[in-house]
């Protein structure tokens, strides 16, 4: 039997089209040939899959593991690499990897509870500046990991999606993100490889450390443009608070206290990276974005 659930199959033929039909199909002899090469005995996988097949495992001695197979495609390879670099400091350790077969290794994280199981904001938010301080790495020579100019070409795809216009993207939004894309980087402080995801579902309570992060992207850029992904999370949850500009505000606060970043900065990061995020939703499913925009319309009025 084939043992990818049927909505994480759906989504990776929606992504990836003929190529995701031949992944799915080939899944399990994928896992087989994983188990035999790691010596692994394979469990169901986890709940609430995204885009990958994440199972937990047992190694010949025992020791618990986790076994992640995605289709091979840049963004895997960024991250098998960016787990190299980070070597398990702050972050989840990767035991073994092949990018070839688009297969991971990786340390079992127990509880493995997700900071979103921290109701305090600001516990979480606290929570979330340590591990980032321990991420961070000066910026690695190799080429082959993206740097937010890279990403930030997304905005002449959005143009030129909408023949120059913003399409259902508020105009004074859009702007201002390209603007400040512009503005921060040519200002930018020292590159480092950044996860380039941080939020609460990739933070999770450990054994070795309190909690450590998973699942990067691998991206180079100044440390500032971290909080982004932190600051536009969770969701619905964030937009679904009493006051969401006021936990925006007090987040923004608190970084620039815990981390020594500017306020403009955090705030100017947060704003454009939520457009940038909404237009990416845009683009990979057609729809999802609203939120990201509503929380960039929250910060595009903070001061």
């Amino acid at each position: 039997m084939n043992p990818i659930p049927p909505a994480l199959a759906r989504t990776i033929i929606d992504l990836y089209g003929t190529t995701g039909v031949d992944w799915v199909k080939r899944l399990p002899a994928l896992i087989a040939e994983c188990s035999t090469r790691w010596s692994l005995r394979i469990l169901p996988p986890f709940d609430n899959l995204s885009y990958n097949y994440v199972a937990p495992a047992s190694r010949v001695d025992g020791t618990e593991a986790v076994l992640k197979l995605g289709v091979p495609n840049p963004e895997l390879v960024t991250e098998i690499e960016s787990l190299y670099i980070f070597d398990g400091q702050g972050i989840v350790q990767l035991i073994d990897a092949d990018a070839s077969i688009g297969a991971l290794l990786l340390e079992r994280l127990k509880p493995g509870a997700s900071l979103l199981t921290i109701t305090d904001d600001e516990q979480a938010t606290r929570i979330a500046a340590q591990v980032m301080r321990q991420l961070w790495k000066p910026a690695p020579e190799k080429p082959s990991f993206p740097t937010i100019a890279k990403w930030a070409k997304g905005f002449g795809r959005l143009r030129k999606q909408f023949d120059g216009g913003t399409g259902p993207f508020p105009a004074h939004l859009v702007n201002a993100a390209e603007r400040i894309y512009a503005e921060f980087i040519a200002s930018s402080a020292e590159p480092v490889l950044l996860h380039g995801d941080l939020h609460h579902e990739n933070i999770l309570s450990a054994g070795r450390q309190p909690w450590l992060a998973l699942d990067p992207k691998g991206v180079v850029g100044e440390p500032a443009y971290e909080v982004g992904a932190w600051l536009r999370n969770p969701m619905p949850q964030l937009l679904s608070a009493t006051n969401p500009g006021q936990t925006l505000a007090h987040r923004v606060d608190q970084f620039a206290e815990e981390l020594g970043f500017d306020r403009k900065r955090i705030i100017g990061w947060g704003m454009a990276q939520a457009v940038l995020s909404a237009w990416w939703s845009f683009e990979d499913e057609g729809r999802g974005w609203e939120p990201a925009i509503a929380c960039a319309e929250l910060m595009a009025k903070m001061k």
